[in-house]
């Protein structure tokens, strides 16, 4: 086992289990500032950790604001005592009533949601209107991905303009999600970053021009983060995500990112069923299954291992090693995509310094918590 992931004693720790490894989740924190150049330029995405001890881990190296996606990850974000919250998601249906009950519960918080269209908007507005408060709303803007948002376009500069107009919101920038941008190529990625952020700049200056204020742009996610760091524009504000924790689907992404890798899923060995096969207690209960099957994780100290067959509480690799193990004998699997492998997990195992030190509640893996 590489000494970074090494875990003196596993005995009390039931499997499958999620393992944050703490140096580890220290140093990518500090690199992430590293690259934005400065703390205050950063509203880190809380959807991979959904956990309240990373956010104040955030804070105690500078990070003030966060961003997220869903209202129980806000109340989580909230309760750690960030003041400054961005949940970037445009608000229809019941989530609009959540809205005004959050502003309600926290009204020392600067909260913003997005929209893209005049109907929530207006919903929006009525019902803050009616409660007597404020939001603001950053209008989602769509540079490719074409998931939500509206392009730089007339019908741009109108909605923005809507929601200037509509009583109980306030216009609080720009939205600017490209997840779609997945060149390995640095240069080629930020090239193509750089055709549509041109876009958002004209859009941005012809609203300022009509006297229409835009504070912020919260730009790129963890592929892009690093381009907009470059740029030099005191509206940016970046929002990484998954290299918080990294994962091995981002490692192989985007190899100009320098994050190992700060959690696994100890598994343990339950079956030898053939000569040539092990079965792990690593179902897809356990971790995300977004990535094709046979795709899901990968195993450092086994890099031959192939994934030949997954159910809700087995996996089954075969391996020339295979007679190297037997049952309880632990792997530590890397997953391709951490941030779905963490709402799987109530709780994440801490290790410092090859100890279990902790255990952190995953507490905004739930769609509700009290709002």
């Amino acid at each position: 086992m590489d000494a970074k992931y090494q875990i003196d004693d596993t005995s009390g720790i039931i499997t499958p289990a999620l393992v944050v490894f703490r140096e580890l989740l220290d140093d990518n924190i500090r690199h992430i500032i590293e690259i934005a150049g400065d703390a205050s330029r950063l509203r880190p995405h809380c959807k991979t950790h959904k956990t309240a001890e990373v956010v104040r881990l955030q804070a105690e190296q500078g990070i003030t604001k966060q961003k997220c996606a869903t209202f129980a990850e806000a109340e989580m974000v909230a309760e750690a005592g960030c003041r400054d919250i961005c949940l970037a998601y445009n608000l229809v249906g019941p989530n609009i009533a959540r809205a005004v009950a959050f502003r309600q519960k926290y009204p020392d918080v600067t909260f913003s949601v997005t929209a893209d269209h005049e109907i929530p908007i207006a919903a929006l507005g009525h019902a803050m209107t009616e409660a007597g408060t404020t939001i603001e709303v950053l209008l989602d803007v769509d540079t490719g991905q074409h998931r939500t948002g509206v392009t730089c376009c007339e019908r741009a500069e109108r909605l923005y303009q809507l929601i200037a107009e509509t009583e109980g919101l306030i216009p609080g920038g720009f939205h600017v999600y490209d997840g779609h941008q997945h060149q390995q190529s640095h240069e080629e990625r930020k090239a193509a970053i750089d055709v549509e952020w041109a876009k958002v700049i004209e859009l941005r200056d012809k609203l300022v021009a009509a006297g229409l204020p835009v504070p912020r742009i919260v730009a790129g996610g963890t592929g892009s983060f690093p381009v907009y760091a470059t740029k030099d524009d005191p509206t940016i504000e970046l929002s990484p995500g998954t290299c918080v924790y990294n994962d091995a689907g981002y490692s192989a992404a985007f190899p100009d990112l320098k994050f190992p890798p700060a959690t696994g899923v100890l598994t343990r060995v339950i079956s030898r069923p053939t000569e040539n096969r092990i079965t792990l207690d690593l179902g897809y209960k356990a971790v995300a299954s977004d990535p094709p099957a046979g795709k899901r994780c990968t195993f450092p100290e086994l890099p031959d291992a192939v994934a030949v067959l997954q159910n809700e509480e087995h996996l089954v690799l075969e391996t020339d090693r295979a007679g190297d193990f037997q049952p309880g004998d632990e792997l530590l699997a890397i997953p391709t995509h951490i941030c779905p492998t963490s709402a799987m997990h109530k709780e994440i195992v801490v290790v410092s310094g090859g100890k279990v030190v902790d255990h952190w509640d995953i507490v905004a893996r739930d769609r509700q918590l009290t709002i």
